[in-house]
């Protein structure tokens, strides 16, 4: 497989490009939550980005908002099945970073 510019693997690595949709798609894998409840449990992510992310995930079919007709008003979000079938990379991707983290260097380019 290669990455040319049109190839679907390269479609699916900009999906998930940026430091938050994977971690906020491992955050829904464990069934829907409200914003408030993400924001807790991923820590690190602004109110602003975290609506940024999950309407991007929105409008991609990763992710689906439910809105309870209730007052005050409720939304959830959970994962769609394409969502869901790509946490298997994401759980892959993370067993990669647990084994291969420490031999990464992460500061600055030579």
């Amino acid at each position: 497989m290669t990455f040319f510019a049109d190839c679907q693997a390269r479609v699916a690595a900009e999906l998930l490009s940026g430091r938050w949709p994977m971690v906020v798609l491992y955050a829904l894998s464990h069934g829907p939550a409200r914003p408030g409840e993400l924001r807790e449990q991923i820590g690190g992510i602004s109110q602003k980005v975290l609506t940024e992310t999950l309407r991007r995930l929105e409008h991609n079919g990763l992710v689906q908002r439910r809105r309870y007709a209730e007052a005050p008003p409720r939304v959830e979000y959970s994962l769609t099945k394409p969502g869901e079938d790509l946490l298997v990379p994401i759980r892959a991707l993370g067993d990669w970073a647990t084994a291969y983290a420490d031999r990464i260097p992460t500061g600055k380019k030579p």
